[in-house]
């Protein structure tokens, strides 16, 4: 990657170029070539009410990442982040462990936290701040997990394993995809970010190597980078307000660094047969779950969770994206 150290050490709250309306003009933070658009959530916080989302420039050290070898699964909870990591240990044994973050990006403490494997139910031990883990011991390969949290869920968030357990290991095709991203011309997708209840940023983005991006947030900020250059229109505005640019690179993919990769299984999005890979980024941090062309290996689909952002994107257009140009 070429991120300075500095860039490297930006948090997932700078996740993306700003598009955000902030005492009315947008925040001049921008895309970095090495890290995958590790910006926006940071200047659409104020968009979408999200003042209470973290700005630091470094992972918490109380952030609960999963244990080592999980297959890993996370879906948003109200405004917090919940993600289960599943490791097969030795003779049958099952260890299962939650990890819960705030929107601040540090472990959550002091929850009633229960799972249920295998008709079979315990409350979770605490494990450090935002970790809660259980050991089972499945009479066969366990078939789901249901995650209980007290006065935080109505009910149950029940997960289906993958059929084959343990699952493959994903890491092989990841960098595959990796690979698939670099070599695009372009692409284009669609983007909903979201903080919490209620608190939702849909945007559309192009994108065109080397150095070219566009967006536009629904009922908000619109921008075209070229180079060193970039023009920004207010919501409501017809002019376009040049200025300078640190130039970036794209199309890279959006995660940093990858960890416990494992193949969730195959399906077929779009017509294309595909296979979704779920795995820890440690680098932001996040977790992701993504949807990548069994033949191309492109990215179809992603779906991203850490403190206080919730990122669905769906991407298309490959090679084939209308040419970025400077605005008139």
């Amino acid at each position: 990657m070429s991120a300075s150290a500095a860039v490297v050490a930006t948090s997932i709250d700078h996740r993306r170029e700003t598009i955000a309306e902030s005492n009315s003009t947008p925040d001049r933070c921008y895309l970095d070539a090495g890290l995958a658009f590790r910006l926006l959530a940071f200047a659409a916080a104020f968009a979408i009410g999200l003042t209470g989302a973290r700005a630091s420039s470094a992972t918490p050290t109380s952030f609960p990442k999963p244990p080592a070898g999980a297959t890993v699964f996370s879906r948003q909870l109200g405004a917090d982040a919940l993600a289960l990591g599943v490791v097969p240990h030795p003779e049958g044994k099952v260890l299962v462990q939650a990890s819960l973050v705030s929107r601040q990006g540090e472990g959550v403490r002091g929850v009633r936290l229960a799972f249920a494997v295998g008709g079979r139910a315990k409350v979770a031990t605490p494990c450090g701040a935002g970790c809660y883990w259980a050991e089972f011991s499945p009479a066969g390969p366990p078939r789901s997990v249901d995650v209980s949290v007290s006065r935080r869920a109505k009910e149950p968030w029940h997960i289906e394993l993958p059929a084959a357990w343990p699952p493959p290991d994903g890491t092989p095709l990841l960098a595959r995809a990796e690979r698939a991203w670099r070599s695009l011309h372009s692409l284009s997708f669609r983007e909903r970010l979201a903080s919490g209840t209620g608190h939702v940023v849909v945007s559309t983005w192009r994108i065109q190597a080397p150095d070219r991006v566009a967006y536009q947030v629904q009922r908000g900020w619109a921008g075209v980078m070229i180079g060193r250059r970039r023009w920004d229109r207010a919501p409501g505005a017809s002019r376009w307000q040049p200025s300078p640019q640190t130039p970036v690179h794209q199309p890279v993919p959006f995660w940093v660094s990858v960890t416990d990769a494992h193949v969730l299984g195959n399906l077929t999005f779009g017509g294309r047969q595909a296979v979704r890979v779920s795995f820890f980024d440690p680098g932001s941090p996040a977790w992701f779950t993504v949807v990548l062309d069994r033949k191309t290996f492109r990215t179809l689909e992603s779906h991203m969770v850490t403190n206080a952002h919730f990122m669905h994107d769906v991407y298309g257009s490959f090679n084939s994206t209308p040419a970025i140009v400077p605005p008139r």
